[in-house]
Order: C-alpha cells, then sequence, then structure tokens
C-alpha cells in the first residue's frame, strides 16, 4: 500500500492545481467550523430553481441511429411501467366477462361489458360490433377523455348548433353525442369497438370522479400506516396510484378484446381525446399489440395533463408526452392539435416525430394536423382518424363519410341492472382494490427473493431496475464533473482541502471537504452525516473521533453537503418538508412526477462525489462510502447505481424503514420503496460486494442474507456495533 509524504503532497499541490486537486494542499488559516462558501452564499445548483411542473416546456431531440433509441426507449418504458405500479407485471389470468343487453341497430350491434381486472377493480363499457363482414374483424379501443358522465357524455343542442355552424360537427346526432359517434362509425367501417369507462365515469364507480379526478387534500384518517388511499405516503411508496390502475384497465381490455371469436388480435387500434388520448398513448408505450393510434389533444411540448389520472411519480422526469408518441413508433401514429396547448403541434413536436419515423424507416407512419377548434375530438378530427385507421387496419375501400344515426339510452348503455347489480363503492372498494394490489406487489417480491445465481439475474432485473428508475440516474450517467479548490489548510498530522465539486452536465455543485492524511494510504472514504460535512467534525470544528481513526489509519476522508444539507441552507435550519410544486391540490405527483425526488438528487450527490474522486489525477486506488444515520440509505442506493466503484460500503442501521412514513412532504419519502422492498431490497443489491451493517441491535432485513449467500457472498457480509475502530479494522481487512 503505497503512501504519500508532506512534501510530496506540496509537490503535487504546485502541479496539479489547474485541475483543482482532490487531495493536493496549500498552506492556509484553518477555519474552526469550515465553510466553502462565503457566508450567505448557496451553491450555484439548478436544483435550489423553481421545480418543474405539468405546465413546463418538453421538447425533445430524435435520436441519431436506430440503436440509440432503442436502449433510450427501454429506458422509457421501464420508467413508465414504474411510475404505473406495473413494473414486474401483476398476474393476467384469463378475463371473465359479462356481456348483456344486446341492443340492435340498422348495421351494428352494442352489448354492455363488464369484468374485474383485479379484485375490486371494474372496467365497464360499450362493445359495438358490424353485422357485416365475415372472419375476423380488426378492434378498436376508445376511451372517452374527460368530459361529463364519459360514455353517457351529451354536448346539448344549443352547443351542437353551435358546433355545426362553425363547421366542427356535421349531424346533430353525432355531435351531441361524440362519443357514441365515433364507436358507431368506426364499427360501420368493419372494426369491433369497445368504448370503456374511465375510472369515475359512468358505470365504473368502484373508485368515484371526486377521489381519481378531482382529489385535492390529504386527511389524516386516510393517512395512517392502518388506513391508507390513494394519493397518501403509503400508496406512494407501493406506486398504486389513479394513472397506474386505469392503465392496468386498458392492459386488460386488450386481453380480453383479442379473445372475442371475431377479432382479429394482430389489427387492434386505440384511440381517444384529451385524458383519453393520454391513455391512448401510454398503452401504446407499455404494450406492444396495437398496431394504430390517434391520441387527440394531448401531444405537445406544453401541459402534459392537469388530471391526477394522468400523472404519476416519475412518470415524466426527463421526459414527456412528444417522447412517449416517438414511443409508438413504428407502428402508425395519428395526432389531432387544436386551440389549446397542442396548437402549435405541427412547428413543436411533429418536426422532430416526422424526423424519428425517419429514421426509422417508416416516415408514412406519422401523421399531425391542427385544426382551429377548442379542446375537442370533432367531426373533421374524427375524419382524420378514420383515415389513417382505415389504412392501418385493412379496411379496404370503408367510407369515411360519418352516417346519422341513433344514439344509444342511457337505459341502453347502462351496465348495471337489476340482474347485474353494481358492485362496492366507496371506501370498502378502495381498501379492498389497494390491499389486492399490496398484497400482489408483497407475494411477487417474495418471489423474486434470490436463491441462487440466476434467480440473483432476475432480482436485478426487476427490483435493480426499479430501484435504478427511482434513483433517476447511475454512476455511467453523472456526466462531467470538476472540483474546484477553494482553500486549503493544516491539522494535526492531515491536510484539509475545502472544495467545490461542480458537475458541469446536470448543473448542480456541491461544498466538500476533503481530509488527507500526510501517511495517505491511496484510499478514500466518503462520510455522510445528516447534518453533511459539519457532521464529521467536534464541537471544536476538528476531525471527531471516528474520521480521526480513519486518518491516523491513512485513509483520506471526504465530507459533503448533500442538497439541503449545511450550506444549502440559507437559514441554517434543518429540513423538515420536502418542496412541492405550487399546487392547491396535494397530489405528489405534480412533483415527483417531473422532479427527482429529494431522497434521489441526494443520491445523486454522492455520485457527482465518486465521479470527481475517479476522474481526479490524484484518483484513489480505492473509494469507500459511510453513510450514517438515515443517510445510509444513501449511501446505499449510490451503491446499488455504481456497480464496483464503491470498494466497500458502511451503513448505520438505524431501525428506520421507509414503510413507517405517512407524511406526503417527509424528506425521506421515496416513492415505490415499498414496492422494491424498503431497506432489504435496496441493500441486497450490493451482493455479493463488501457490506457492514452498523446496527446496535441486529435486526437487518432477512432478505440480505438470503440475497448474499445466492451469490455465494456472505463472507462480504458483516454487522457490527457503530464503532470507528472496528469500521477501520473491517476497511483494512
Amino acid at each position: 500500500m503505497s503512501s504519500i509524504s508532506r512534501r510530496d503532497a506540496l509537490k503535487l499541490a504546485t502541479t496539479s492545481m489547474a485541475a483543482a486537486a482532490f487531495l493536493n494542499p496549500t498552506r492556509a488559516a484553518h477555519a474552526e467550523i469550515p465553510r466553502v462558501l462565503p457566508a450567505g452564499k448557496l451553491p450555484d445548483d439548478v436544483r435550489l430553481g423553481s421545480l418543474k411542473d405539468y405546465n413546463g416546456y418538453f421538447p425533445w431531440t430524435p435520436y441519431p441511429t436506430k440503436e440509440a433509441w432503442e436502449e433510450r426507449a427501454e429506458e422509457v418504458r421501464r420508467q413508465i411501467l414504474v411510475a404505473c405500479g406495473l413494473w414486474p407485471m401483476p398476474a393476467r389470468p384469463p378475463v371473465e366477462a359479462t356481456i348483456h343487453g344486446k341492443v340492435e341497430r340498422d348495421d351494428y350491434t352494442v352489448e354492455r361489458v363488464s369484468f374485474e381486472s383485479h379484485p375490486g377493480l371494474y372496467v365497464t363499457g360499450s362493445l359495438y360490433r358490424p353485422k357485416t363482414g365475415e372472419g375476423r374483424k380488426p378492434a378498436v379501443i376508445c376511451p372517452h377523455g374527460h368530459w361529463a358522465d364519459g360514455r353517457f357524455y351529451d354536448h346539448g343542442e344549443a352547443k351542437v348548433k353551435q358546433e355545426i355552424e362553425l363547421g366542427a360537427e356535421k349531424f346533430e346526432m353525432g355531435g351531441r353525442h361524440p362519443k357514441q359517434a365515433r364507436s358507431v362509425h368506426l364499427a360501420r367501417m368493419g372494426c369491433v369497438v369497445f368504448l370503456y369507462d374511465m375510472l369515475g365515469y359512468a358505470d365504473n364507480q368502484s373508485l368515484s370522479f371526486d377521489l381519481i379526478h378531482k382529489f385535492g387534500q390529504h386527511l389524516p384518517e386516510r393517512s395512517t400506516l392502518d388506513h391508507w388511499g390513494l394519493f397518501s405516503a403509503q400508496s406512494e411508496l407501493r406506486l398504486l396510484n389513479a394513472l397506474g390502475l386505469q392503465t392496468w384497465n386498458s392492459i386488460r381490455i386488450l386481453d380480453w378484446l383479442e379473445t372475442l371469436p371475431d377479432v382479429d388480435p394482430t389489427r387492434i387500434g386505440v384511440t381517444g381525446a384529451s385524458g383519453g388520448g393520454t391513455q391512448t398513448f401510454l398503452l401504446g408505450c407499455v404494450d406492444p399489440r396495437p398496431v394504430a393510434f390517434f391520441p387527440a389533444v394531448m401531444v405537445s411540448t406544453a401541459m402534459q395533463g392537469g388530471c391526477t389520472c394522468e400523472n404519476a411519480s416519475y412518470l415524466r422526469v426527463n421526459t414527456g408526452n412528444i417522447e412517449f408518441a416517438a414511443l409508438l413508433a413504428p407502428r402508425v401514429v395519428g395526432l389531432g392539435a387544436a386551440n389549446d396547448w397542442t396548437k402549435e403541434l405541427e412547428t413543436k413536436g411533429l418536426p422532430e416525430l416526422q424526423k424519428h419515423f425517419e429514421m426509422l424507416g417508416v416516415p408514412s407512419h406519422i401523421q399531425g394536423k391542427h385544426y382551429p377548434f377548442e379542446h375537442n375530438f370533432n367531426h373533421v378530427t374524427r375524419a382524420m382518424m378514420y383515415g389513417i385507421f382505415r389504412d392501418a387496419l385493412g379496411l379496404g375501400d370503408a367510407s369515411l363519410e360519418e352516417r346519422d344515426y341513433v344514439p344509444l339510452t342511457l337505459e341502453e348503455a347502462t351496465v348495471w341492472d337489476a340482474e347485474h347489480p353494481q358492485p362496492p363503492t366507496g371506501d370498502v372498494a378502495e381498501q379492498q382494490i389497494l390491499r389486492a394490489f399490496t398484497e400482489e406487489f408483497d407475494h411477487q417480491l417474495a418471489e423474486l427473493t434470490p436463491h441462487d445465481a440466476e434467480s440473483f439475474s432476475e432480482f436485478r432485473r426487476i427490483v435493480g431496475g426499479g430501484w435504478q428508475v427511482l434513483i433517476g440516474r447511475t454512476l455511467s450517467q453523472t456526466g462531467e464533473v470538476v472540483t474546484n479548490n477553494q482553500s486549503d489548510s493544516y491539522g494535526d498530522g492531515y491536510l484539509t482541502h475545502a472544495v467545490l465539486v461542480r458537475n458541469e452536465t446536470h448543473k448542480e455543485e456541491l461544498p466538500a471537504q476533503i481530509y488527507a492524511p500526510e501517511n495517505w494510504n491511496r484510499q478514500l472514504v466518503i462520510w455522510l452525516t445528516e447534518t453533511g460535512k459539519t457532521g464529521l467534525l467536534n464541537a471544536e470544528g476538528e476531525p471527531n473521533e471516528a474520521v480521526s481513526t480513519l486518518l491516523k489509519a491513512g485513509y483520506a476522508v471526504a465530507g459533503v453537503d448533500l442538497l439541503y444539507q449545511g450550506e444549502f441552507l440559507a437559514d441554517g435550519q434543518e429540513l423538515t418538508q420536502a418542496r412541492l410544486v405550487p399546487n392547491p391540490r396535494e397530489f405528489l405527483g405534480y412533483t415527483v412526477g417531473y422532479n427527482h425526488p429529494l431522497f434521489s438528487q441526494r443520491v445523486h450527490d454522492v455520485l457527482t462525489l465518486i465521479q470527481a474522486a475517479q476522474q481526479h489525477p490524484t484518483m484513489p486506488e480505492a473509494i469507500h462510502v459511510v453513510g450514517t444515520g438515515k443517510t445510509g440509505l444513501i449511501a446505499a442506493a449510490a451503491a446499488a447505481v455504481s456497480g464496483d466503484a464503491i470498494g466497500k460500503l458502511a451503513v448505520s442501521d438505524t431501525g428506520f424503514r421507509f414503510a413507517q412514513i405517512t407524511e406526503i412532504r417527509d424528506p425521506y419519502l421515496l416513492p415505490g420503496a415499498l414496492r422494491y422492498g424498503d431497506v432489504g431490497g435496496l441493500l441486497a443489491l450490493r451482493a455479493p460486494l463488501p457490506l457492514l451493517i452498523q446496527t446496535a441491535e441486529p435486526n437487518h432485513p432477512a432478505l440480505i442474507d438470503s440475497t448474499y449467500a445466492a451469490v455465494k457472498g456472505l463472507s462480504n457480509f458483516r454487522t457490527g456495533p457503530e464503532d470507528a475502530v472496528a469500521l477501520v479494522k473491517w476497511l483494512q481487512s
């Protein structure tokens, strides 16, 4: 093990100061409580600025090659599935649908459909079938979107007359009932059509409209460990959200529809507008079966969808609806825009998508058009959709011209009746739905517990893949890092460097203190504390006993202020609540759907510090990470996405578990943590690399032992009390 003398260190300082020496000194006065930045100055860090929300700007740059895009597409697809709580996918047994109440019309029929997509969660809707044509037919799925009463929507006599005068509609009945008009004409063109209720609309009332679409305030009685509902901290920890439940219903509709004897499963299209447009492209993002899509008035570089059913934690972090539309390629896509947030589609978004489809060799598979009407899926836009679907679904010379029709009455359309009673609604139904998914998620995790190398590989793919989305960045994605030396000072047998570590790629900046012993053994310990770099000091502003022990053993030690620690705090007060976007509705998805959680941002800081050490001319031979208190979890998360860059990992087990969190603004709330095994799932990803859990009581999660045993790595796993001498011995072993 090599060492470096004070004289050699001084020589290194003179040769590498231009490179902002990571472990090189110049003589300066020692500060009692060291700062990196001048008093009152905050780090130059983009994360201290405004948070992004759904009203931001979401441009997208096409990828130059198919290979580069396929890698990115896989990342975004997994991110969507994780956000929806569908990674891994729940079990999908055969759908047992109830179909009844056939209504005869001139050239089509309509039937009422209901089925349970998961215990307590239902799908309801109207099934349109053409009377003519032989053999299997194309099918179209129609989520209705945010219009009053959904499938039962009536535009009103006065409004439709105005629409006809403007040229937006052609027939009174079609204009008054545009959801039915779309389904009727697609059936007349030769398609089997399923117009279904989105959650909280029409017949689908297991989860109410007010809950799914109007949620605004957390109630204490719905946010406890024993009784929690949608939008609570506990549901977020499991990634159970309205968008995910709705997307699950859409997937199960596909599962059912492709089994119908008159449906050709290779010719399925999806079309909807507004919130139905969101469902249209999200279904296509996660399911390869549909071949044609027409999401109307929703794909845009502007507003991404304002409803709680269109947002979820992680969904649009570093991505957006234009990239989601790109995920539908090389399948056929049509985009309708109106005088709303989509009005600039033809100049912002569509040109990039056209370039993308051309790169994939299918330039004719993307079309987009702005029509100068209000937010709609009117006759003009429907006609565009009919033409695209006629070609994509192989409908020959089917007419694109709508004809008048007799709409269904409420009695003819309603699924529930005396013989088919409505299932439970309200809190009872909500608890059944959430409990059933929770039990299945727990079962899935138990089934993934590794028992050999092959099962460990699958554990890393699923559980590790989930944590990677939650963390939001790997070491390889950390980017360009620059270390700027601010000042240096001598202590008793060690040298102190005050440095600013700047992540140029992500525009982040960290104040750090590096303590380098004169007999440096070329190993660096990054030590995280709940108070930042001052947590390494005693009352006199000197390295505390634990750090001093490491320094005497030859280890350099780095202390850092993670985001909203130490010099990130203008008032010096510890952060007690995570930031939220300025939205009166208390829905975490409006914030964490567009911004990394605070926990993840602090993990990014650790990755930046590791990258700084690795890229520096005086790169250590080994980098170890120690996390005390709750920062042990941050250290563990950094290790989970750093490969073997971290030599040894030592963490405190204070008994904290993500499962204990009930407050939506808890700084340690990490949505999805329970979906992927809580603390045990995170630490198990460290296997088989060296791990020390420092704890007063040996109560660590059993999953860690099982995983290390599965990969024959138990000799690398240790537990013991928090003791500096024992820690140094372990590092030296």
